[in-house]
């Protein structure tokens, strides 16, 4: 035994999560988001009117949000890499996006957050920046 080592334990600190990506639980807490969103785009009466600017079959669209969201919440940046730059409105902008379509893409988020279990703090803090970012997409008047 060295005795200049120090036998005492070491006092372990959690370390918070460094991003909102590894706060969510990585990829498959993303996966969980975007599958608990879609099934309330999918149930929701004020979410028909945007369900309705998707295809029938959801597979692709999961796949593509679950990349952009990664990476935007600080994880890999595959999406990136796959589909270059994200455009939101520009991609969007064949959609008729207001008020309405805005606050139901929300109650969607805010659901799909509260199913992944996200903590008070994320969920507080995501739905901050998904509000800035939805409301950025408006492209009609009120």
């Amino acid at each position: 035994m060295n005795p200049t080592a120090s036998t005492a334990a070491t006092p372990t600190t959690s370390q918070p999560p460094a991003t909102h990506f590894d706060a969510l639980g990585g990829q498959a807490g993303v996966v969980r988001l975007v599958n608990a969103f879609y099934r309330h785009m999918d149930t929701r009466p004020d979410a028909s009117g945007i369900r309705a600017m998707h295809e029938p079959d959801l597979a692709s669209t999961k796949a593509v949000l679950v990349l952009y969201l990664c990476e935007w919440l600080g994880g890999p940046k595959d999406y990136s890499a796959q589909r270059g730059h994200p455009r939101l409105r520009m991609r969007h902008g064949g959609f008729s996006i207001g008020v309405a379509e805005r606050d139901a893409w929300l109650a969607c988020m805010r659901a799909a957050l509260d199913d992944a279990g996200a903590t008070p703090e994320l969920h507080g803090a995501l739905m901050t920046a998904f509000f800035k970012t939805a409301d950025w997409m408006r492209n009609t008047s009120p």
